[in-house]
């Protein structure tokens, strides 16, 4: 019987070799076994025609020994039925413990200081930062070339962690000439992240206006939201909504007339989605959740991994399958 696809629910001690002769693909995090991604790769993989691959997690606490980090790529990289993979939570340690076992690093992995993708091209095994590529097509799914030379629209990105950090690169280099946004805001509650992201953007070629702001009051924030000309960018990239509870902003907040609005994640209370669908309709809001930068970064990795060419028609597929399966009945949580 074909293996095509098939799930490894099983979490693998680093190191741990495959004994059946199936390739993997894998999965490193902290709780891969309890992902719904396990139910979805395998409807993925058979759809796109891979053949016999296997998803693999490889489980590590937060903040793991180094040595735990440089078991899995150094597994990774010297055993031929694995052929990289996808890295979550765990993209800066990873990277900063194993950075000699690489044989070629990506300029987005050496600029940011992380790897989200495992490759292997000729023997060699390659790092990639992809959430830069994947957030610029997120992004370019509601803002049409042109957007910003069209509206002289700000963006406003509430949270400097690395999801905002990658938006906000495609920002810098939104496009040629003018198609920039006016202005870019971005707010953190304390200013170690802030001073990351700037020395970040000290080291790229950007024709922004870049603000950085240290604040925790909601109220600062309705009124730096209250401030944006209209059509501006609104991001909430704090977590809060879903890692923590509440909004960035109050319930008296007003977002700017025709804004786009961007919560980051896609489950959870959803707090300042909710706040911006109930705006949606007066103030002409374009509301997007995080789902599709969800499927972004997992169909980034792939492309990557199997070389394979992601079109808009593909990752709708794939976005119409994850939905499919994440809808059956089970006991994993969402992906």
């Amino acid at each position: 019987m074909s293996l095509a696809g098939a799930a490894d629910r099983s979490l693998h001690v680093p190191g741990a070799a495959s004994t059946d002769g199936t390739r993997r693909f894998a999965f490193v995090g902290v709780t891969t076994g309890h992902s719904a991604i396990m139910r979805v790769f395998p409807a993925w993989a058979s759809h796109l025609g891979l053949g016999d691959v296997a998803m693999h997690g490889y489980d590590l606490a937060l903040h793991a020994a180094p040595k735990r980090y440089r078991a899995v790529v150094e597994a990774i990289k010297s055993q031929p039925l694995e052929l990289g993979g996808l890295v979550t939570t765990h993209k800066l340690d990873l990277f900063a413990a194993s950075r000699d076992l690489f044989d070629e690093v990506d300029p987005y992995a050496e600029l940011l200081g992380e790897v989200s993708c495992l490759s292997k091209r000729g023997g060699r095994l390659r790092a990639h930062a992809k959430d830069p590529i994947s957030s610029g097509r997120a992004l370019r799914d509601f803002l049409a070339p042109g957007y910003w030379e069209r509206t002289g629209a700000h963006a406003l990105l509430f949270g400097a962690g690395g999801s905002n950090l990658a938006i906000s690169l495609n920002l810098l280099r939104a496009g040629a000439g003018a198609d920039r946004p006016q202005r870019l805001t971005v707010v953190n509650r304390s200013s170690p992240r802030l001073s990351a992201m700037r020395a970040v953007h000290e080291r790229v070629e950007g024709h922004v206006d870049v603000r950085y702001v240290v604040n925790d009051d909601p109220q600062l924030n309705d009124r730096l939201l209250r401030a944006l000309p209209a059509g501006s960018l609104v991001v909430n990239g704090t977590g809060m909504g879903k890692d923590s509870p509440g909004s960035p902003i109050t319930q008296a907040g007003v977002f700017p007339s025709e804004a786009r609005v961007w919560e980051l994640n896609y489950r959870g209370a959803l707090d300042f989605l909710r706040q911006a669908q109930a705006q949606a309709g007066p103030r002409h809001l374009h509301v997007e959740d995080g789902w599709r930068y969800f499927i972004h970064g997992w169909t980034c990795v792939i492309e990557e991994v199997f070389d394979l060419a992601m079109t808009p028609p593909v990752v709708d597929e794939l976005s119409a399958i994850a939905v499919r399966v994440r809808e059956e009945p089970t006991g994993a949580v969402a992906p």
